[in-house]
């Protein structure tokens, strides 16, 4: 018996060291559940409108400009987010972020006015916005080792966000509730398990951020970030773990969100340089036509990603009849696919940057003249194709947005370039909303996204003739690493 009693307490102290490895990992799982609920609340609002409409008896334009002016104010925290972070550390701001976001949600558990909804959506972006930015420089921070993956996972399980919001909205539209709505169970839901979340991330992501080396700890203010979501922190964490970082895509959402891109700025910032380069530097980056024909195709694209996922559970069951839960199971496979950015990335690596953005173009292109097209003739399983293939066009083009952006910039100031190019982006992408819903009430719903589908066309066009005319161009190819 004494003889198994070391073979025990050996196998004993196996399982909690691989428990103890395991804890390392919950900064990473509980930024990544924020971000995660962060995503949640943005796309739960597209399948409410329906049910918004009924509560408050607003318009399409009414309601297409709520939700522009969430991604607006989504928007605008990027930069000072950042700033934020290097003051008074990135535990705080993120902490302050989804406590901000969750409080705002459980403002609309009661019967309210519809002002009362739209502070509750200004205030909900606000939150969330704190978060992208400063949370890819925590994890850089917390996971110097590992960063790429600690990155990709991240993202990943912000991704199913999208998912997971529809599917809560069609679960809840089941419910039969006397004495409130069933939709405002999605935010009381989620503002609780934010509260939730806040609690447990200030408790346990310290301890992470404990274990860097001082000159890289979050209260460290000699490396002053900009408005993108890494440091210079970031940057050296980069370096220490190049083959591990994958392709990664912003946007969110609207990615609004070019995360990829972002990411990539980070690494190199602008103080790194002996002299700050001026507004005109950037400038004169738009007087090469390649460079400026592809920024006007990524704005194309990105007004029309954001108004599609804006209106496309409405646009579903007003113009092609289909039931409110069909259309939000539809809009949730819409996020599903997003995983095809990690071939798409793989791709570019081997081909090219350009080839893969052009072929992912044209299939989101012709999927979403064909979702129009086929609208009110077409079953619930033919449009859901098409919407389907207008999601694995889009999110495999957004990656390699990054990637091509990122080698057709000077490395010197790669990085504010990129951040005028995502500037540019997030505003056509938090305008687009507002402008289709006023469009569905004044010519209709199919001519309003029929200027969706011209704008991506437009997209896909630009990018072909940059293809036909200099394939070579800023071509991230194995030749050039």
């Amino acid at each position: 018996m004494s003889d198994s009693s070391p073979s025990s307490r050996s196998q004993t102290g196996s399982r909690l060291s691989s428990v103890s490895g395991l804890g390392q990992y919950d900064a990473l799982v509980l930024t990544g559940l924020i971000w995660f609920l962060a995503k949640f609340l943005r796309y739960a609002f597209p399948p409410l409108f329906e049910p918004l409409q009924g509560s408050y008896g607003v318009s399409n334009t009414v309601l297409g400009l709520a939700f522009t002016g969430f991604m607006v104010v989504y928007a605008a925290m990027q930069f000072p987010s950042g700033v934020l972070a290097d003051r008074i550390g990135s535990i705080t701001v993120i902490t302050a972020g989804v406590v901000l976001a969750s409080s705002a949600a459980l403002l609309l558990v009661f019967d309210s006015p519809f002002l009362v909804l739209v502070v509750a959506m200004l205030v909900m972006g606000a939150g969330t916005g704190a978060h992208k930015t400063v949370a890819v420089r925590l994890l850089a921070r917390a996971y110097p080792a590992r960063t790429g993956r600690a990155l990709g996972f991240f993202d990943t399980v912000g991704t199913f966000g999208g998912v997971a919001a529809p599917m809560a909205v069609v679960f809840v539209a089941s419910l039969s509730l006397a004495t409130v709505s069933s939709w405002r169970l999605v935010f009381v839901a989620a503002g609780l398990v934010g509260l939730v979340l806040a609690g447990l991330f200030v408790t346990r992501a310290p301890k992470r951020l404990a274990n860097t080396p001082p000159h890289e700890r979050d209260d460290d203010s000699r490396d002053v970030a900009q408005s993108d979501d890494a440091d210079g922190d970031s940057r050296k964490a980069v370096t220490e773990s190049e083959s591990d970082r994958p392709e990664h895509s912003s946007e969110s959402g609207p990615e609004v969100d070019d995360e990829r891109a972002t990411s990539i700025g980070g690494q190199n910032p602008v103080g790194d340089e002996s002299s700050a380069p001026g507004i005109r530097r950037y400038a004169t980056l738009f007087r090469d036509p390649r460079f400026s024909a592809f920024v006007l195709a990524t704005i194309c694209f990105s007004f029309t990603y954001n108004g599609l996922v804006a209106f496309a559970p409405l646009y579903m069951t007003d113009e092609a009849g289909l039931e409110l839960s069909t259309a939000n199971l539809i809009y949730s496979a819409l996020f599903a696919v997003s995983l095809i950015q990690l071939v798409t990335g793989e791709m570019a690596d081997r081909v090219g940057t350009l080839p893969v953005i052009v072929t992912s173009l044209t299939v989101g292109s012709l999927a979403l003249i064909a979702f129009v097209a086929l609208t009110g003739v077409g079953s619930a399983f033919v449009l859901g194709g098409a919407l389907v293939a207008v999601g694995l066009g889009s999110h495999g083009f957004r990656p390699v947005r990054g990637a091509y952006l990122m080698a057709a910039v000077p490395p010197s100031i790669s990085g504010g370039s990129l951040g005028v190019v995502r500037t540019l982006l997030m505003g056509a992408g938090a305008i687009a909303p507002a402008i289709v819903g006023y469009l569905s009430e004044t010519v209709g719903f199919r001519p309003a996204f029929w200027v969706l589908a011209a704008s991506i066309t437009i997209a896909t066009l630009l990018c072909a003739a940059l293809l036909v005319t200099d394939s070579s161009s800023f071509r991230l190819s194995s030749e050039s690493t």
